[in-house]
This record gives structure tokens, C-alpha cells and sequence, in this order.
């Protein structure tokens, strides 16, 4: 039997969106620069999404892809474009400018892009018994994702409901992968690189210090991050 060469199939990734509110390419690199020296494992070769919703035509585009991608990060999708020269400059630099139909962000400062479902059928609870390795990657769709052993530092965790965490924490988790801001990740040793909920999230650095290796319950309050003692 014959075999396609290739077969295009449809799917989900989680993305950080770098909203740019500031034209001048220069400040836009060093606040970058400044950024990513906290977590630079993370950040290192990351693909990212570049909101340019407040920029306009008067922008030097090809100075400022070039001051984003001089960071180390990789450009997939540009999102928010209002300006129709400044679209037609990013499609000749090569990139492609999302409509919102293929793509929905929230407007907040502190977000993850996150494919939205209006309608979702929860499934059977996912769970996981092995340690969760370095470059793997778990994804519990429409449902909870459980792992009872320890998730090492480059590991990522996904759900579209709640994750729980019975073990050391190490990766990064990201629950309420659909947009569900009601999720939230429970963990009983927390050292995570970075958690979130429904796209807001917390690099390693923004997690309260006196939690570290803690556990510890993680949801959103008033659509802001909340963290408490998990007993």
C-alpha cells in the first residue's frame, strides 16, 4: 500500500505571547534580555507568539524582528496586527499574521495563549505513575492529569482540567489548558519552573520563596494567581 508523503493534521501547543508596547527596538531587546536572564534554560530556542496590537505602520518592523529574534527566541505568529501597512511588513518579513479566528489570547499582561473550546465534555481522570523525565511532554485532554511521582526540571505537564502533583515538582504545569479558569494544580513538594492556569502564570522567580518545596495549591482569584499552604 501507498503512503502519502505527508499528512496534515490539526493540534494544540501552548505558546507565550511577547506583547510589545514599545516601538523602539532597542528598549524592546534590553527589557528582553532582562527578562530572560532569570530563566535563560527556559527561554533559550522558545517559540513565541508576538502581539503587536498597540504598534502602528511608523514601527521599523525589520529592526525590531530582528532585535526579538537576537534574544534567542523563535517568531511563529504575529497576533493583534490592526494596521494594514504594518501587516503588509510582516508578511514580507516572512511571518505570519494570525486572524482571530485561528488564534485567541487574553488581553492581560501576564498570559500564555491558549486554544479555546466553548463546549468541553469531561473525560476519565489521566494518571501518570512513572517519573516524568526531562523534554517529555504530558497532556491530559477535557480532563484532570495525576502524577504520582516526581516531575524533573524541563519536563511539562498540560490539562485541560486540574493537575495534582504527588511527588518533587520540577517542570512546568499548565492546567486549564482550554480556558478553564476554575482550574487549578496542587503539589506536594513545589520547586516548579513555571505554573499556570488558564494562561496566567508564574515563572520560577515569581513563586512566593517561602513555598519552595512546599506544598502547595494554585488557582486564580479575581483572574489573579493565588497560592496558599496545601494541608
Amino acid at each position: 500500500m501507498s503512503q502519502l508523503p505527508i499528512v496534515l493534521k490539526g493540534s494544540s501547543f501552548t505558546l507565550p505571547v511577547l506583547h510589545l508596547h514599545d516601538t523602539n527596538p532597542l528598549v524592546i531587546r534590553k527589557a528582553l534580555e532582562d527578562k530572560f536572564s532569570h530563566t535563560p534554560d527556559f527561554f533559550n530556542h522558545a517559540a513565541v507568539i508576538v502581539n503587536v496590537a498597540v504598534l502602528t505602520s511608523e514601527v521599523d518592523w525589520y529592526r525590531m524582528q530582528e532585535a526579538i529574534v537576537s534574544t534567542g527566541v523563535f517568531i511563529v505568529g504575529i497576533s493583534g496586527c490592526k494596521d494594514a501597512r504594518l501587516k503588509d511588513m510582516i508578511i514580507r518579513s516572512g511571518l505570519p499574521v494570525l486572524s482571530a479566528g485561528q488564534f485567541k489570547a487574553s488581553t492581560t499582561s501576564n498570559m500564555m495563549p491558549i486554544i479555546m473550546s466553548s463546549q468541553v465534555s469531561q473525560s476519565k481522570t489521566r494518571i501518570i505513575f512513572s517519573p516524568v523525565r526531562s523534554g517529555q511532554q504530558i497532556y491530559a485532554k477535557n480532563t484532570d492529569l495525576v502524577v504520582i511521582n516526581s516531575v524533573s526540571e524541563g519536563a511539562e505537564l498540560v490539562a485541560d482540567g486540574n493537575i495534582h502533583i504527588y511527588g518533587m515538582m520540577r517542570g512546568r504545569a499548565l492546567a486549564g489548558a482550554n480556558g478553564d479558569y476554575s482550574s487549578q494544580i496542587f503539589c506536594t513538594s513545589l520547586l516548579a519552573e513555571l505554573v499556570s492556569i488558564s494562561g496566567h502564570y508564574w515563572m520560577m522567580d515569581q513563586i512566593p520563596a517561602h513555598f519552595s518545596n512546599k506544598p502547595a495549591r494554585i488557582y486564580l482569584q479575581d483572574d489573579i494567581l493565588t497560592i496558599q499552604k496545601l494541608n
